[in-house]
Order: C-alpha cells, then structure tokens, then sequence
C-alpha cells in the first residue's frame, strides 16, 4: 500500500500544476541573499514606511501587527473606499502606536483609486485588507510600483483573478519583492513543528484529511442611513459572493491551506460539493451560501473533505484531522497519535505577529519571502465553491482555465449590484444543478 502510494506520488508531482510551490522559496532566497541592497533596507533599525489599503477590523489589525514587528516601522498613508473607515482606523493606531502612526490627513486616501495612492505615497510596504475582488490587481499593482507587500488571503476569488495572481507572485521573485499571504496558520510556532513532524513520516503517509470550520455568521454590516443598495453590499462585502467568493473564499481557505501543506502543496485533481442556504434570511446574510461541504480528490484516492457552516446556534468547531497510515494529526491540538505519540509544548505565538515579524526581516535582510502557496490554496478554495455552487463534479485544470466568475469583474459605487432583494430583503442565491460555474 505504501509503496504503490510513494510511486503514485512520484507520478504526480510531475503532472503539469499551474504554479511552482515552496514554502519560502528557499532557492530564491540565496539568490537574493546577493542582492540586499537592491532591496533598499540593510540590516539596523533604519524607517520603512507602510502604506493600508482597506481600513476595516483586518487591516487595521494588520496595520497593529506590523507597528508590533519592528521598531523602524511608520505608518504613513491609508485608504478605503469609506472616508469613515479611514478616520476610524487612523484614530485606532495613533491611539496604540501615537510616535509610529504619522498619517497626514493629504495621506487619508478615499475612493476606489485609494489603493493605487497609497502606493504611489512614497511607502516601501503595502498591506492589502480590503475587498477580496480587488485583492489581485492591487497586489499586481503594488509589485508593478517595486513595493514588498503582506496581502491578505484569498489571493483571487476566481480563475480569472488567479491567472493575474499567479503572474504577480511569479514577478515579485524576478523583481525580488516579498509577499507574504495572510494564510496566518502557516507562521504558527506550534503548526510548523507539528507539520514538519508530518512531512517526516510521523503518521505515515496520508489517505485522507477531515477539515472543519463551522461558526456562527461572520463580520455581519448593517445598511446605513441613506446607504445606496451598491454601498449597503461594498460595508456588508463578506456575505455578497461578487466581493468575498461566498465563505470558502473566507473561512475553509485556511483549513484547505494547512491540507496542502501537509500534503507537499499537491493540488487535488477534482472535487463535488454540496451546499446551500437553510437557516440564514435577511437582507443582513447577502447572498452566499449558510452551509457548505466538498470532497476534494486525488489520483491515488486520497481525499480532502471539508465542510463549512455560518449559522446561529450551531455546532461551531475548527479542526484539522489529518489521517495516515501510522497515525493521526490533530493539528489544532498539535497533537499526533499512533505510533507515534507526541504533544507540542514548546513556545505560542501568535501568527499574525509572526507573519509581519518574518516580512519586515526579510525586507531589512535581503532575503526573498514569496509565499506562493497562498495562490493554489486560493484557487482549491475556488474549485470547491464552483464545485457546490454547480452540483457539479469539476477537474483542477479545467477550473484554472475557466473564466467563471461570481459578478463583475471590477465594482465601485457605479456599479450595478449583480443581486438586489426581495420584497422581503432576501437575495436570490446560487443554484446547485442550475447556476453555472465553467
């Protein structure tokens, strides 16, 4: 069994797979270790200047997090398309970080040409937190300007967007620009010990891998007065799919990315899902799904299956249970049992500190940091949707060459909403065996 598996994946890892995946791309890395002026920062605590694009809970925590990594970091300009985001988030960090926050109010960029003003601000760092639809081209944007960036995950919510994601990530190592993905379990203390322990045989080889994120309805917008229906769904983006990629795009995405991980960055070969809306009505719940599962398989017959929920007094559980042939992994436990047993007990981090503590080392040092797997992950979390959103069963190649896509390509506050509500303020959702997703 063994064997036939190890030659199994021997055979597949030269199938063809749309992106070159490495963890810290460690070649590149010593390529670049040459080239550290290039990069404008040398080892010291010389300022680098940081630039927000998207003021909401993520990014100005994200903003929070990079003031905490390094003591030469300023944050000097900050966009969204809502001037009150804008204030509020400049408000929050000079409260925290009153010396390191230096945002003059012709640094407070409002509009949807915020992001591209905020590159263009004199800054050497980017961080992109907004709207998931605009994640890849202000991420091709901020490398095109020769800006090292920590972008949020997903890094596209359809093929379309991660074709262009896949040329940014891949231009960011020719112009040795950093990116580092908001997949944050990646810069856990705890996590990268247990999957090392994985990688190297703990639990023997992986048939099969059970992920769950089942919670309650996240980061729920209320209309305001006088909003405008395009306004009401750019506040309430993560429960309109046009904006978000519906909630695999924003909750799965992480557990799918710690199941790539633990499988060599190997993409699955198709997947079927199933999904819908049951419990969740109003207009506050947009129109993505409340439920979700996908079975996500592989050549050799292993199998990813995953499932996702966002409803009100539910059962909620995050988990990673990886199952091998010797044993199995509870991942969010850090905790491996078979024949092997072993408990994690060394030091916890957070990694969202982690994460821009790792960046702005790599800026300061020289070293090239892309971490490229954030686009294959982003693209499984693609497939699944497209996989629930159809009822159909859909291959890994034809879904990166589709241009399906969840509404408009590009938003602002012209644009007319793909969906608007009912009498009764419900949005018409994707319909399996009906809605098209090829």
């Amino acid at each position: 069994m063994n064997k036939n598996i190890q030659s199994q994946k021997k055979t597949q890892s030269t199938r063809r797979s749309f992106i070159k995946t490495a963890a810290m791309t460690a070649s590149a890395a010593a390529l670049a270790a040459s080239n550290v002026n290039r990069f404008g920062h040398a080892a010291g605590n010389d300022e680098i200047k940081v630039g927000l694009i998207g003021c909401g809970g993520r990014g100005s925590a994200a903003a929070n997090d990079a003031l905490d990594a390094d003591p030469g970091v300023k944050v000097v300009a900050l966009g969204d398309i809502f001037a009150d985001k804008v204030q509020k988030a400049r408000q929050g960090l000079k409260d925290r970080k009153p010396d390191r926050t230096l945002v003059d109010d012709d640094h407070c960029f409002v509009g949807f040409d915020a992001y591209q003003k905020v590159i263009d601000s004199g800054v050497d760092v980017v961080l992109i937190a907004c709207t998931s639809i605009f994640h890849p081209k202000y991420l091709k944007a901020a490398i095109d300007a020769g800006k090292h960036v920590f972008a949020e995950k997903p890094h596209a919510i359809d093929p379309p967007g991660v074709r262009l994601a896949m040329e940014t990530f891949e231009l960011a190592k020719q112009k040795k620009r950093c990116i580092v993905s908001g997949l944050v379990y990646r810069y856990v203390p705890a996590f990268r010990e247990t999957i090392k322990r994985v990688l190297d045989g703990a639990i023997g080889d992986i048939l099969a891998i059970e992920e769950n994120y089942l919670r309650t309805p996240y980061v729920l917008a209320s209309r305001q007065p006088g909003d405008r229906e395009i306004e009401f769904q750019f506040r309430n983006w993560y429960h309109f799919a046009w904006l978000s990629g519906d909630d695999i795009l924003q909750s799965l995405i992480h557990n799918l990315d710690k199941a790539l991980w633990a499988l060599r960055e190997e993409a699955p070969v198709k997947a079927h899902g199933l999904g819908g809306r049951s419990a969740s009505f109003g207009e506050i719940y947009g129109d993505v799904f409340d439920h979700y599962s996908v079975v996500y398989e592989y050549a050799d017959g292993r199998k990813i299956y995953g499932f996702g929920r966002t409803q009100e007094n539910c059962y909620t559980n995050t988990s990673d249970i990886l199952i091998g042939t010797k044993g199995r992994c509870e991942l969010m436990q850090s905790r491996i049992i078979g024949e092997t047993n072993w408990q994690y007990d060394g030091i916890e981090r957070s990694g969202y500190k982690v994460e821009h503590e790792e960046l702005f080392k790599a800026v300061r040092s020289g070293e090239l940091l892309v971490n490229d797997y954030g686009v294959k992950s982003s693209m499984v979390a693609i497939l699944g949707q497209m996989a629930c959103y159809s009822g159909k069963q859909i291959g890994w190649d034809e879904a990166i060459q589709s241009d399906f896509t969840f509404g408009p390509m590009m938003g602002d506050f012209n644009t007319a909403p793909p969906v608007l509500p009912d009498n009764q303020g419900n949005y018409p959702t994707a319909i399996p065996g009906k809605t098209k997703a090829l």
